[in-house]
């Protein structure tokens, strides 16, 4: 399945559930760590330009009757602040899973902003990895509850902002397996 250092899965194209075009890299670091990163599309320089230009015209055409230059001042600091708040804290440019048998997991969200987010979870907190169907399928980890490891006391989902389609899902739940195996 993953003879080599990196695999990435070109011989099969993934998209997420709106049919955009994804990439999913699988890099084996040893038997028992595999990493996982799922890219989305980068941010369209069209469409900012479109949205900038459609809130500036309607400043414009707001200042054209009320001769405020408020509100042409106010249009273009909103926009601003949109598109950094926008890059910052929404638009992820790709998501990782590493996993890393007896240790855990670490999950990592990079942004658009080059702000990232990372949580691990620790193998004895971990019951399983499953593929989840909801409205839509979903990757997910199964966190044991400590006193009672038969029971699952909470669900941790992941790519949730890249939403990968079944067969790139697959993928990385059949690798998982193979990992989570070899630990228990």
């Amino acid at each position: 399945y993953f003879d080599g250092i990196s695999s990435a899965m070109e011989d099969e194209a993934f998209s997420n559930i709106s049919g955009k075009a994804i990439s999913l890299d699988c890099q084996t670091h040893s038997s028992f760590c595999r990493e996982f990163t799922v890219s989305s599309p980068k941010m369209s320089i069209g469409k900012v330009m479109v949205y900038t230009c459609s809130v500036w015209l309607l400043a414009y055409a707001v200042f054209f009757f009320t001769e405020n230059t408020a509100v042409l001042s106010s249009a273009i600091l909103i926009t601003l602040t949109g598109m950094m708040l926008h890059i910052h804290f929404v638009k992820v440019d790709h998501e990782s899973l590493l996993v890393i048998g007896s240790l855990g997991i670490q999950v990592s969200s990079n942004y658009a902003s080059g702000r990232e987010v990372t949580t691990f979870i620790e193998m004895s907190r971990i019951k399983d990895i499953v593929i989840n169907e909801a409205i839509i399928y979903y990757l997910c980890v199964l966190l044991k509850e400590p006193s009672e490891p038969n029971v699952v006391s909470s669900v941790v989902p992941l790519f949730q902002s890249s939403k990968p389609r079944l067969n790139c899902l697959a993928k990385v739940y059949k690798s998982c397996q193979e990992i989570l195996s070899k630990c228990q």
